[in-house]
């Protein structure tokens, strides 16, 4: 939420000086006022916050919290669903203004609002009315409680209305309240603001000219929500802040949800939390999982059957296989030396990010910047390729490396001072060296600059001096030399020096953007159970509903619905038995026969009943149960009534799951 706020500041900030410019102008009743009175404009912001709409809740409570905070405290919320006619509207915005709860079923005339123990008409009269009291009531407070008011909120502040969704609304109640508004904005300060998921054309599709030329609108764009990605991924989990990371495969599931389903910050979050309470329950070491300062305490407590879980890791295994004989049997044996190389490791794990991320960064201030970007633009496509293997050993990586030894001098010295930058900031142990390194080039750059200078002064001088010499014999001797010259192809000072720095900086690739999967003790602390992730986050309604039906014990745990064999038991849900049957049947079932079959089942452990009466009675039973059944099952889409026969049902689902 912090990190939202932050990327929205900015909007918020225009926004606010949007208001601050149309409230003057109503209170000073300017020119540009009057002008705007005559025309009945009101002063309207389009809001384009894009596709991803169950984003918008977090930024229209944002923007409603620093307007209630710093402008006013009339502020509205509106959305479609509430909103189905102009009475609706009315209703819902001034119970909203004037904080009293609204029940539309409950009120027998839709034009009233309770307030207190009064009855307010919804009308945009009463309105007026209502902010007029409310802003005398203001005004003729004490001196004191007028001072602590109005460092908060303006004096005569406005009344802003906020349609979160705009494509949802209807054209006609969007025009009804538009051209009401207009002929009342000289006496109600009234303030609209557009939430737009789409295009800002939507505005002129929905309304007419001439209910749109009642809107002096001016419009506002919000950050595109990869932008809002890139920084999440960049704040939470490219850090080393937190011990919890993702192994590639679950953050490219979380990507592609993102980036194929719903553009959804808020849904990538839930999905990433989603992974802490999978790993925390599901990983029996993840108290491992945390700060390099309890790492100590917690490894100390570990008990023997966790010490086993350790030995039982791959990684670990890996890791006891290249070690000599005898501290191989310690490490299996004796649980004391066990714990002792467990803290270095995972010691030597959060150094490892902490490195990790420093020089990643350096890295994509190279490739970011590579035409066709062959390891991709953002920093999360460069650290997936990280994660999944040994990024020095792709074919993208080596055209990135050919593409950087062309780059110029300008370039190289920009992204060697970021580099510097980067590493200088950084938490990361043992970079105190590369730093040097780095500065060591830059000289060696600012030398070369000098020495080009001079070059160049001797370069003139010798042009001046072969101008000089017109004759023959001269003029065939340099021609030669710079034909061998030119064959001989030598490198310059610059190249020399380039090919040394793009160099460097693969050494620093190869040390330190090892694959975590290569890192001992990695599955503490990364969560790589892609499959269970994308079985929560992807849904399958149809095998879900199946299962459900066709073996009900598998949610409900009850040993008496088990049965083997196929068969149908008839303890299970009326629901389950009808849908067992319709399996066995073509795709025209007969209603009286799926009857009977229903009432064998049902009647199945029963005893038969001498009495007739309440046999009868017994029979409507069970007929009210079977067609309740099938109602439900047409409900969720499994048979339908057929036009062919009255007293069939058409079969709609084929085939197992």
């Amino acid at each position: 939420q912090q990190i939202q706020e932050d990327l929205n500041k900015q909007l918020l900030d225009n926004l606010l000086s949007f208001l601050s410019r149309s409230h003057s102008e109503f209170q000073e009743k300017t020119t540009g006022w009057t002008c705007r009175m005559k025309f009945r404009e009101i002063p309207t912001a389009a809001l384009v916050l894009g596709v991803n709409v169950t984003d918008h809740d977090l930024t229209f409570r944002g923007l409603s919290d620093v307007l209630q905070d710093n402008i006013t405290p009339y502020v509205a919320l509106l959305e479609a669903k509430d909103c189905p006619g102009i009475k609706n509207l009315m209703q819902k915005l001034m119970g909203q203004l004037m904080n009293c709860d609204i029940d539309v079923d409950s009120l027998e005339d839709e034009d009233y609002v309770q307030v207190s123990q009064n009855r307010i008409r919804c009308s945009m009269s009463s309105l007026i009315s209502w902010y007029e009291s409310v802003t005398k009531k203001t005004d003729s407070e004490t001196p004191s409680k007028k001072r602590n008011s109005s460092s908060r909120h303006w004096q005569s502040p406005p009344v802003v209305v906020i349609f979160k969704d705009m494509e949802s609304f209807t054209t006609k109640v969007l025009q009804d309240f538009i051209v009401i508004s207009s002929q009342h904005i000289h006496e109600l300060p009234l303030v609209l603001i557009f939430g737009i998921a789409t295009s800002p054309m939507i505005i002129h599709r929905l309304l007419p000219h001439s209910v749109s030329s009642l809107l002096c609108i001016e419009l506002f764009q919000s950050l595109s929500c990869k932008e809002h990605l890139s920084t999440i991924i960049d704040k939470l989990i490219l850090t080393s802040q937190f011990p919890f990371k993702l192994g590639q495969k679950v953050l490219q599931v979380l990507i592609n949800i993102f980036l194929y389903h719903d553009f959804s910050v808020q849904n990538f979050i839930k999905g990433f939390q989603l992974c802490i309470v999978e790993h925390f329950y599901s990983q029996p070491l993840s108290v491992l999982c945390c700060q390099l300062v309890d790492i100590k305490k917690r490894v100390c407590s570990l008990s023997h059957d966790q010490c086993e879980n350790i030995r039982r890791l791959p990684s670990f295994r890996r890791y006891v296989e290249k070690q000599e004989s005898g501290k191989q049997i310690e490490l299996l044996t004796n649980d004391s030396f066990l714990k002792e190389e467990t803290e270095k490791l995972l010691e030597d794990l959060h150094v490892y990010h902490e490195n990790y991320v420093s020089i990643l960064r350096c890295l994509h201030v190279f490739t970011s910047s590579l035409p066709k970007y062959p390891l991709g633009k953002q920093i999360r496509e460069l650290h997936c390729a990280c994660l999944e293997n040994r990024v020095w050993e792709t074919e993208e990586y080596e055209s990135s490396l050919q593409l950087a030894r062309m780059l110029n001098k300008t370039d190289l010295v920009t992204m060697l001072q970021q580099c510097v930058e980067i590493l200088m900031s950084s938490s990361g142990k043992g970079f105190d060296k590369t730093v040097e390194k780095l500065k060591e080039f830059l000289t060696l750059f600012q030398n070369l600059e000098a020495e080009a200078s001079q070059e160049r002064d001797v370069s003139v001088s010798s042009q001046k001096e072969f101008q000089k010499k017109t004759d023959l014999y001269h003029l065939q001797k340099t021609l030669l030399e710079l034909k061998e010259s030119r064959k001989s192809k030598k490198l310059t000072k610059f190249e020399m020096l380039r090919f040394e720095v793009v160099d460097y900086i693969d050494s620093l690739v190869r040390k330190y953007l090892v694959p975590a999967d290569e890192r001992t003790l990695q599955e503490i602390m990364y969560f790589n159970a892609a499959t269970v992730l994308r079985g929560h986050l992807n849904a399958a309604p149809r095998t879900a509903l199946h299962t459900a039906l066709n073996n009900p014990h598998w949610y409900l745990k009850n040993q008496a619905l088990k049965c083997d064999g196929g068969g149908i038991s008839n303890k299970a849900p009326d629901i389950c038995i009808v849908y067992k049957l319709h399996l066995e049947c073509g795709r025209l079932i007969n209603l009286v026969d799926w009857l009977e079959a229903f009432s064998t089942v049902v009647m199945a452990a029963e005893e038969p009943n001498a009495d007739a009466a309440s046999s009868d009675q017994v029979d409507d039973i069970i007929h009210a149960r079977f067609i309740r059944a099938v109602s439900e099952l047409e409900l969720l889409g499994f048979i339908k009534p057929s036009k062919q026969k009255t007293d069939h049902v058409a079969r709609l689902t084929w085939g197992g799951c």
